[in-house]
């Protein structure tokens, strides 16, 4: 990997050589040594030689920007490529020039899969067979079909109270899924001791720092697809803090590199029952680490990647707001109703934070806005009819339809 010189921790700036199986710094305790792909971009554009028209079939569009080896047969599903819709409808309710990138539309139906992709071609590269994570639900799943894919083992470890939808995905694939009896850090701690112990591939976007560069594809896309327009906003949810911290990377590699003129400010969002990324941006000396949240995508206590987090949103100029379970169930119906988008609870969450934001004054009326919608509805259907309502009972007969809709005959 020439394009590649290093893995630098984000605390110490320690750099360690990334064709070396690593995780996080160890002159930090635990997990706190978070490390970045740092890369050669005068080798990067000398190979990139895609053109910039709009037509992105996957993220591998984008190779030459990705830590892969120049012979590495990519373990891919299409990933990637998802479409950026205009929403007028909404848009025009909350007083902005919005459009959504649907990443809801990925394989495995979140972008998560970007990740994945990358994580289980990089797992082949350091010739391991096991191939394991922590999650909720939504990156179990997604791991599980690259691993599938790709043919390697995968062990899967969950909270208890992870939904069964996103349970299903993964034991379909074909994968170990382990219902840890306690909380998504727990889990998540479980899952970094068995990868200690057994030596197994871990693909957890909180310490893998392969995994934020998939991500960062979608930046990379949003800033291609966006030439000459770009948005005044860009707006996502933020769990552990990856997603956000790599849609601005690969945005603001664009810009450095002169394919497009400006980037946007970053806007995230975090559920008020999981606000540690929130509270640590806007320095609250009282940081929550419990999660308690509807959208259990994003409902992460003690996120791992605070700091790339946080210096997204600084660099951006951007910032940080809050909203509560109701407004995550709200948004998800008023996304589906207006522009047709079936969004899980922590998909829905920027379309909340959006208009938290305009009520609020952050983002101006008429601004540009583009929100990223991170899964589709399918992951959570339980959630999904607390939002939509319930189905309404009729009797086999026309004239109970007359009567409910006799002031529209």
């Amino acid at each position: 990997m020439d394009h590649v010189d290093s893995l630098e921790c984000v605390r110490c700036g320690a750099e360690y050589d990334p064709n070396q199986l690593r995780y996080t710094c160890p002159n930090h305790p635990g997990v706190t040594g978070i490390l970045e792909v740092t890369y050669d971009y005068d080798i990067i554009v000398d190979r990139f030689d895609e053109p910039l028209d709009g037509a992105i079939d996957s993220q591998w569009k984008y190779r030459a920007f990705l830590p892969v080896e120049a012979e590495a047969d990519p373990v891919t599903l299409g990933e990637g490529g998802t479409p950026l819709l205009s929403a007028p409808q909404l848009g025009a309710e909350l007083d902005v020039d919005l459009h959504i990138k649907d990443d809801g539309r990925n394989p495995t139906g979140v972008l998560k899969d970007r990740a994945s992709s990358v994580s289980v071609t990089k797992a082949a590269e350091f010739d391991a067979d096991v191939v394991t994570c922590a999650s909720t639900g939504n990156a179990a799943a997604s791991l599980a079909g690259f691993a599938a894919r790709g043919d390697f083992d995968c062990r899967i470890f969950v909270p208890e109270d992870a939904p069964e939808e996103k349970l299903a995905q993964p034991l379909v694939y074909g994968a170990d899924v382990l219902g840890v009896q306690g909380s998504y850090d727990e889990a998540y701690d479980l899952s970094m001791e068995a990868t200690d112990r057994f030596g197994w591939y871990n693909r957890n976007a909180a310490v893998n720092p392969f995994q934020v560069e998939g991500k960062r594809t979608v930046g990379h896309e949003l800033a291609e697809e966006t030439r000459g327009a770009v948005p005044d906003w860009l707006v996502f949810a933020m769990g552990d803090g990856c997603t956000i911290a790599g849609g601005w990377k690969g945005f603001r590699e664009f810009a450095d590199l002169g394919f497009v003129e400006e980037t946007p400010r970053m806007l995230g969002v975090q559920a008020d029952g999981a606000s540690a990324i929130h509270d640590a941006f806007h320095e609250f000396d009282d940081v929550d680490a419990v999660a308690d949240t509807v959208a259990d995508s994003i409902s992460v206590g003690r996120p791992r990647n605070t700091v790339k987090a946080c210096s997204a949103l600084e660099a951006s100029g951007g910032t940080a707001v809050l909203v509560d379970d109701t407004d995550i169930l709200e948004a998800e119906s008023l996304l589906g109703r207006t522009e047709g988008i079936y969004a899980e609870p922590a998909g829905a969450t920027p379309v909340a934070g959006l208009r938290n934001a305009r009520e609020n004054g952050i983002i101006e009326p008429g601004e540009s806005v583009v929100v990223v919608v991170t899964g589709t509805g399918l992951k959570d259907a339980a959630s999904a009819m607390r939002a939509g309502g319930n189905v309404d009972t009729i009797a086999p007969a026309i004239d109970d339809v007359a009567d409910r809709y006799s002031a529209d005959l």
